[in-house]
C-alpha cells in the first residue's frame, strides 16, 4: 500500500508541472528624444519609443514612456523606473535619440543639453552606466534587457570635441561597448564605435525590425536578435550591423506562453477535478506494475520534451555562431567559433541518441498500458 501512495504522489507531481507559476512581473522604461534644442531635430526617436512601448505592453510589460525629455524630466523617469525595480523579475530599458561616448563612457543626451564643455556632461547628460547600475543593484538572479538606438551622427558631440581641443580624441563615434553584470543583455543598433542610420520611414531600421520580431511566437531573445540583424543588414545594404553583449544565464522570451513550461493557465476547478479523477482511477487499480508504468511513461515524455527543446535552442545558437563566423576575418576567433560549433553539434548528436532511446521506451510503455501509439 505504501508503494501505491509513493507512485500516486509521483504522478500528481508530474501533473503539477502543467500548472504554471505566478506570472513574472516585467517593467520597462522607454525613452525617445527627437526635438533637440541645440541641434537639428531627429525624425524617428519619438515614433520609435511609442511603437516599442506599444509592442512591450502587448506582451505583458508595465511601461514607463518618456518622449522629448529634458534633463529634469529624464531624471524623473529614471527615478520612477528605479522605484519599481525591486519587485520586478524582468527590467527592460529602451532608448532612441542622441548618445555619445567620452573616454569609453556612454552618455544619453536629453533634448535641452548644450554640452559646451566637458564638465557639462555630468550636469546635462545621463550616464548609461548609472542606469545599468540601478537595474542590476540588489537584483541578483533577475533579468535585465537594454536596447540602445543611440548611435546616430551627433552634432553635439562634434561641438563638444571642438571645445576640448587636444583632448577631443577621447570622443569616439557611436557608443562604446559595455561590459555588463551577470543577468544583463545589452543590444546596440550598430557595432560599437560605428554610426547608425536614421532610416527613411516612420522608424529607424533597428527599431522597425525589433518591434516587428519581439512579438514573434516561440522565439527567445537570441532568435529575435538574429532576425533583427538580418533585417537591418538588408535594409541598410550591409552598412549597419546590430550588435549585442549577453551575460544572461537563461533564455528570455518576450511572449510568456512561448517559454518552455509556460502553458496557458488552466481553470483551477478543472485542474482539481482532473487530479481527483486520477486519484480515484489509481485507487481502483490493483496492479502496482501498471502504476509504475504510468509514472515511468510520464517521466520519459517529460525527459524527451526537455531534450528536444535543448536541441532547438542549440540549433538557434548554431545559426547565430555561423553568422558570426562569416563576418570575422580573425583566424584565431574563427578557430574558436569553429570549436564551439563542433562542441554544440556533438552535444546535439548525443541528445539525438537519447531521444531515440526515449521514444522506444515510451512506445513499449504505451503498449504495456494498452494505450494507442502516439503519432510521431
Amino acid at each position: 500500500m505504501l508503494r501505491f501512495w509513493v507512485f500516486l504522489t509521483a504522478i500528481l507531481a508530474c501533473l503539477s508541472l502543467s500548472v504554471p507559476a505566478a506570472a513574472e512581473r516585467r517593467v520597462a522604461l522607454v525613452v525617445g528624444n527627437s526635438a533637440y534644442v541645440s541641434s537639428p531635430e531627429l525624425a524617428n526617436p519619438v515614433n520609435d519609443a511609442s511603437d516599442i512601448a506599444a509592442a512591450l505592453k502587448a506582451v505583458g510589460f508595465e511601461v514607463i514612456l518618456g518622449t522629448d525629455l529634458g534633463k529634469p524630466a529624464f531624471d524623473g523617469k529614471v527615478r520612477d523606473f528605479v522605484r519599481i525595480l525591486d519587485k520586478a523579475d524582468v527590467a527592460l530599458f529602451f532608448y532612441a535619440g542622441h548618445g555619445l561616448q567620452v573616454s569609453g563612457r556612454n552618455y544619453l543626451i536629453p533634448v535641452d543639453a548644450k554640452l559646451q564643455g566637458e564638465r557639462d556632461l555630468d550636469f546635462e547628460a545621463i550616464a548609461l552606466d548609472f542606469i545599468l547600475k540601478q537595474m542590476e543593484l540588489e537584483r541578483e538572479g533577475k533579468t535585465n534587457v537594454v536596447f540602445l538606438d543611440a548611435c546616430r551622427d551627433n552634432p553635439l558631440g562634434r561641438g563638444l570635441a571642438r571645445s576640448m581641443g587636444t583632448r577631443s580624441t577621447s570622443i569616439g563615434q557611436g557608443l562604446a561597448q559595455v561590459q555588463t553584470g551577470v543577468g544583463t543583455f545589452i543590444a546596440y543598433s550598430t557595432q560599437p564605435g560605428n554610426v547608425a542610420l536614421d532610416g527613411k520611414g516612420r522608424n529607424s531600421p533597428f527599431t522597425s525590425a525589433l518591434a516587428k520580431h519581439l512579438a514573434g511566437p516561440g522565439r527567445n531573445l537570441t532568435s529575435v536578435m538574429v532576425d533583427v540583424r538580418k533585417d537591418v543588414l538588408a535594409e541598410t545594404g550591409g552598412k549597419q550591423v546590430p550588435w549585442d553583449h549577453s551575460a544572461l544565464t537563461g533564455d528570455f522570451y518576450f511572449q510568456l506562453t512561448a517559454a518552455p513550461g509556460n502553458l496557458p493557465k488552466p481553470d483551477g476547478d478543472a485542474t482539481q477535478k482532473r487530479l481527483r479523477d486520477l486519484e480515484d482511477q489509481l485507487k481502483k487499480k490493483s496492479d502496482p506494475q501498471q502504476t509504475a508504468n504510468t509514472v515511468a511513461l510520464s517521466l520519459a515524455k517529460e525527459r524527451l520534451r526537455q531534450s528536444e527543446e535543448a536541441n532547438r535552442q542549440d540549433q538557434r545558437r548554431l545559426i547565430d555562431i555561423q553568422y558570426s563566423t562569416s563576418r570575422t576575418s580573425d583566424g584565431t576567433s574563427g578557430g574558436n567559433l569553429a570549436m564551439e560549433i563542433g562542441a554544440i553539434q556533438t552535444q546535439m548528436a548525443r541528445r539525438g541518441q537519447e531521444q531515440r532511446q526515449l521514444r522506444e521506451e515510451i512506445a513499449k510503455l504505451e503498449v504495456a498500458l494498452g494505450l494507442p501509439p502516439q503519432s510521431k
